[in-house]
C-alpha cells in the first residue's frame, strides 16, 4: 500500500493535471510498480510528473532513448515477473487445496511415433487393457457375461457419496469438501437416498 507524505499531497492538489484522472491513475500505477519505498515523498512524486509545457509526454522522459528509460523498463518488467511467479504459486497452492493435498500426476515421457506404433513384449501396466490377435489366443471355452452398468444420474451420485463417505471415514465434512459440495446438501443427500 502506497502513502503519500504531507509533501507529496500537496504536489498532487497543486498540479494541474493535463490528462485529467487517467493520467493520475498512470502515475499511480507507475508509483506502485516501480518505487520500493511504499512511502512517497514529494520529490519522488515530481520525478513522475511531467513538466505542466510537456504534459503530453511519457513520464518516464519520453522517447529520448536515455539510459534511465531502459532502467525502468527493466525494473517493470522484473517486478511483472515477479508478480506473474507470485500470482502462479498463489494458483498452485490452490489446485493443492482443491485436490485435498493429492500429489499431481507426474508429466507423461513424450513418445516417438514408432513406441506408440509398436507393441511392447513388457507386462502391462496395471489397469490397461491388453489386445491380443485372434490367432493368438487359446480356444476355451470362456465364459462371457455382460455386466449392465447404470447410467441413472442419481446412482452414480448415490455411488460418489458411498465412496467419499468410505474414504473419510464417515467424515462428512471431509466427504463433502472432497465433492465439492457444502455440509448441507451432503445430509440432505444421505437422507434422500437413505444411506445409512
Amino acid at each position: 500500500m502506497i502513502t503519500l507524505r504531507d509533501d507529496a499531497v500537496q504536489v498532487l492538489v497543486s498540479y494541474r493535471w493535463p490528462g485529467n484522472v487517467r493520467q493520475l491513475r498512470n502515475i499511480v500505477d507507475q508509483l506502485s510498480v516501480i518505487e520500493r519505498d511504499r512511502e512517497i515523498s514529494a520529490s519522488t512524486l515530481l520525478s513522475y510528473l511531467p513538466a505542466e509545457s510537456t504534459a503530453l509526454v511519457p513520464a518516464g522522459g519520453g522517447a529520448t532513448g536515455s539510459g534511465m528509460d531502459s532502467v525502468s523498463e527493466r525494473e517493470l518488467i522484473f517486478k511483472f515477473l515477479f508478480d506473474m511467479k507470485s500470482d502462479l504459486n498463489a494458483l498452485k497452492e490452490k489446485v493443492n487445496v482443491l485436490t485435498g493435498g493429492a500429489p499431481m500426476p507426474a508429466m507423461v515421457q513424450p513418445m516417438s511415433r514408432e513406441e506408440i506404433l509398436l507393441p511392447h513384449p513388457a507386462q502391462p501396466m496395471p489397469g490397461t487393457v491388453s489386445i491380443v490377435p485372434r490367432d493368438q489366443v487359446a480356444h476355451e471355452d470362456i465364459d462371457h457375461t455382460e455386466v449392465e452398468e447404470t447410467l441413472s444420474l442419481t446412482e452414480k451420485e448415490k455411488e460418489l457419496i458411498v465412496k467419499a463417505l468410505a474414504k473419510h471415514r464417515n467424515r462428512r465434512k471431509a466427504a463433502a469438501h472432497e465433492l465439492g459440495i457444502s455440509e448441507r446438501t451432503l445430509y440432505r443427500k444421505i437422507k434422500e437416498y437413505e444411506i445409512a
